[in-house]
């Protein structure tokens, strides 16, 4: 196994890429991204991600290919955020077939979870553990004990009668241009509904808004713990090498 491998984190808005040295769980050099092409059917975005792989330095070993869709036996079930031409399709064949590398094909939120997880801001942490990103959308990964409990797409729950991430995502913040207070009065009434329903000991906020997190940390009103994300937009892209890693531990 190569111990450094090709992380790739698929947006509605941005595909990111790295590579990723999973031994230290760092970025090697900088993460980069383009924008996701519009329509985003699979066969449109493929030259896409080989541009993005081309334009970093050559690894070896698999491809971890994080994507924003519910991921079951290797094919997306659904794509709320990304064309529906993907309903179906199997990622990681793709990937395989575009970049000539094996490749691991899950969750986006799943991904940025197991980064946070295992070397990030709840490294450590037993009980229940939610890790929401704030994006296009809002994603979700749901974890007992460190444990992953995959594909949860709780940013599709509902609240005031629409999908939770058309009424406090990241894009909805940026779409109604609220300030930090009009779009925490939002994210308040999101984390009150997971609250009620999960109990969780820990909420950590991630996407690229984390970064911003002394901003709007004041006016979070939880009974859980809230953190930050450690990783922010980058989580997506380590998470899906440190899972392809782990799938692919001695084939390489």
């Amino acid at each position: 196994m190569s111990h450094k491998l090709l992380g790739i984190d698929v947006g509605g808005s941005f595909i990111k890429a790295g590579v990723v040295d999973v031994e230290a769980g760092s970025l090697v050099g900088e993460l980069i991204s383009a924008p996701t092409p519009q329509p985003s059917a699979p066969e449109a975005m493929m030259p896409t991600i080989a541009g993005l792989a081309a334009r970093l330095p050559a690894t070896a070993g698999a491809v971890g290919l994080a994507f924003p869709a519910v991921v079951k036996s290797g094919r997306a079930r659904t794509a709320a955020n990304i064309d529906h031409a993907w309903i179906g399709a199997d990622g990681a064949a793709l990937i395989r077939r575009t970049l000539d590398r094996d490749a691991l094909f899950l969750n986006d939120a799943d991904a940025a979870g197991l980064a946070e997880m295992r070397l990030g801001a709840g490294r450590g942490v037993k009980g229940s553990v939610v890790m929401l990103t704030f994006g296009t959308g809002i994603g979700s990964a749901l974890f007992i004990d460190g444990r992953l409990f995959p594909n949860t797409e709780l940013g599709h729950m509902e609240l005031n009668g629409m999908d939770s991430e058309k009424y406090a995502s990241a894009h909805v913040k940026a779409m109604l241009n609220l300030d930090w207070r009009a779009w925490m009065d939002r994210v308040n009434v999101y984390l009150d509904r997971m609250q009620a329903l999960f109990w969780p000991d820990l909420f950590i906020l991630g996407g690229a808004i984390s970064e911003r997190f002394a901003d709007f940390a004041p006016l979070l009103h939880c009974e859980a713990e809230v953190r930050p994300a450690h990783f922010g937009n980058q989580a997506g892209v380590l998470g899906a090498a440190l899972a392809a890693a782990e799938a692919y531990a001695g084939t390489g």
